[in-house]
């Protein structure tokens, strides 16, 4: 293959992007895979993320060695040796402020994704373009796409976004309004600093010159003066404001073809905005593929990288290939004993049987049957909470879907913070704890600040309560209130025996010796007394709190 490095990209307002650019040899047109973003494209997988790339070689000793050398393959991106060969240019560019381009940076700001829109414009316009862009990649990759794709660039033809959040506000950074600190902290210094233009001080070196990544050093004082407040602007947007209006794209103005691919083990990053996007996108020609384990474990995955060619052979080559008889929604059905693939025509599953359990706090049970008295059940907000269990299933049930709980609860304090976390335990009492994207992970998780209790009338649905997140409605202490938490979807197939558990807490859910990485601890956020103190949930009668899963019938 033909490779260019630090090709120059103009974009509107007059800066120059830099781009590497991989293409079949001889002459002819092809069809762009394009990715646009901070992470270096100059930046090796093994050297920007070395855990994750020794546990990618632990698990597919052979993932990169028959057909790449690998030594193009960049973080959440696709292998251009792999892509190439089978006549597609791939194009990844550094974005604003990263890498090699210089600019201010202001990750999946309303400029950046204008840059993207002008970068897709200047692929489709080169002689060895066939006027076909795709987009395609992982997290950040896959956000900006679902951004890009509603600003309509003529010469996009198809985006594959891979596991990535669409809604700013509530899928990435304010999980029911409680700030997710804990991720974006580490993530600000450690994975987009560290690859600013300019920064003389990085480790990374671009493996083909030795030389920093990040073009010629500039001043610690200039760097500072050259990038937003990232976690700052986080702090000063409480609710969802213009800020984060500007940053939500509106999938509704999404027309191109779209494979989207979510992670059932991504709740707080991974999952919720590829089922939005799909659904929301206005495309005629959709697709929505749910998968487990890693999220940089799929993407390169046989199986997954065949599913992704076939797509952009027909949208951005127009090969006849049989795509569009594909199953619209392709589901793998965890278990405790591993996964199944299952096409459905649509979701959520038009067969579902939506189901109610009572929790009893007498008992701490969950149970169809309402509880025979009124209760209450009280636990301090920075303890471990109270569990409420399912008798152990009577025959194999499958669990797949939205899922909410409707909550009566109340605060010795004026606010409250409510982790809802979905777990699953065998006949012997031992958790069953999947491989998620980022970390090990219970069934499902959901998150509400009870002052952020107001919903969106106009998104809500039976099933699954959206909440506006426009204003705060502090709580009188010691009174009840409704509210009802939103639980990221799930799917899972409960053999007989296994009971399902509703874990109610006032912090974050992590296993003893595994720190999770989505948490909620800013100081700032939930240092406040407000969220000490002592909270309770009330359980049947006029206050009957319940979960409302989704069954799926044989």
């Amino acid at each position: 293959m033909i490779f260019q490095k630090d090709v120059p990209v103009p974009v509107g307002d007059g800066l120059v992007l830099r781009a590497n650019v991989f293409r079949p040899e001889g002459e002819g047109r092809f069809p762009v895979v394009m990715a646009h973003g901070l992470y270096g494209k100059d930046v090796h997988f093994a050297d920007g993320f070395a855990p994750q790339w020794e546990r990618l070689a632990a698990l597919h000793p052979d993932l990169f060695t028959t057909g790449t050398s690998g030594r193009f393959l960049r973080w959440e991106t696709v292998d251009p040796e792999v892509w190439v060969p089978d006549g597609f240019v791939v194009v990844q560019v550094d974005s604003r402020g990263s890498g090699k381009s210089p600019g201010y940076l202001d990750p999946r700001s309303p400029r950046e994704i204008q840059d993207y829109h002008d970068a897709i414009e200047w692929a489709g316009k080169q002689p060895w373009s066939n006027g076909k862009v795709g987009l395609i990649g992982i997290s950040y990759y896959a956000f900006t796409q679902w951004a890009v794709a509603a600003l309509q660039p003529p010469h996009l033809a198809a985006i594959v976004p891979w596991e990535g959040f669409l809604d700013y506000y509530r899928d990435a950074y304010r999980h029911g309004g409680i700030f997710s600190d804990g991720f974006t902290s580490a993530w600000w210094p450690r994975q987009v600093l560290v690859n600013q233009h300019g920064n003389g001080e990085t480790r990374y070196r671009d493996r083909d010159t030795g030389l920093p990544n990040t073009g010629p050093a500039l001043s610690p004082a200039m760097l500072e003066s050259n990038r937003t407040d990232y976690v700052g602007e986080f702090l000063r947007h409480p609710l969802f404001d213009e800020w984060y209006r500007e940053r939500a794209p509106d999938p509704s103005r999404i027309t191109v073809p779209v494979l989207s691919a979510g992670n059932w083990g991504g709740p707080g990053l991974h999952l919720r905005g590829n089922i939005d996007g799909f659904l929301g996108a206005a495309s005629e020609q959709k697709w929505l593929s749910v998968h487990d384990g890693t999220h940089f474990e799929s993407f390169y995955l046989p199986e997954y990288v065949a599913l992704q060619k076939r797509f952009f052979d027909r949208f951005l080559k127009g090969e006849a290939n049989g795509f569009d008889d594909e199953p619209r929604v392709k589901l793998s059905i965890r278990s405790p004993h591993g996964s199944v693939r299952r096409g459905e025509t649509e979701f959520p599953l038009a067969r579902t049987r939506w189901t109610a359990l009572h929790l009893d706090a007498a008992s701490r049970l969950m149970r169809p049957e309402p509880p025979a008295k009124e209760g209450a059940v009280s636990y301090e907000a920075r303890g471990e909470g109270v569990d409420f269990s399912t008798p152990p299933m009577e025959s194999d049930t499958e669990i797949t879907g939205f899922v909410s709980a409707r909550l009566w609860i109340a605060s010795s304090t004026t606010d409250m913070d409510i982790f809802a976390v979905l777990r699953a335990f065998g006949p012997d009492g031992s958790e069953v704890i999947f491989d998620g994207a980022h970390e090990r992970t219970p069934v499902s998780r959901g998150w509400l600040r009870a002052s952020h209790r107001r919903l969106d009338p106009m998104r809500s649905r039976p099933y699954r309560p959206v909440h506006a997140h426009d204003r705060i409605e502090t709580l009188e202490p010691g009174r009840s209130y409704a509210v009802d938490i939103e639980i990221w979807p799930t799917s899972l197939m409960l053999p007989k025996g296994y009971r399902l558990v509703l874990t109610l807490m006032g912090h974050d859910f992590e296993y003893p010796g595994l720190p999770g990485r989505m948490r909620h601890d800013h100081p700032q956020d939930r240092g406040r007394p407000e969220f000490s103190g002592t909270c309770t949930i009330l359980t049947g009668g006029t206050q009957a709190s319940t979960l409302l899963l989704p069954i799926i019938p044989d």
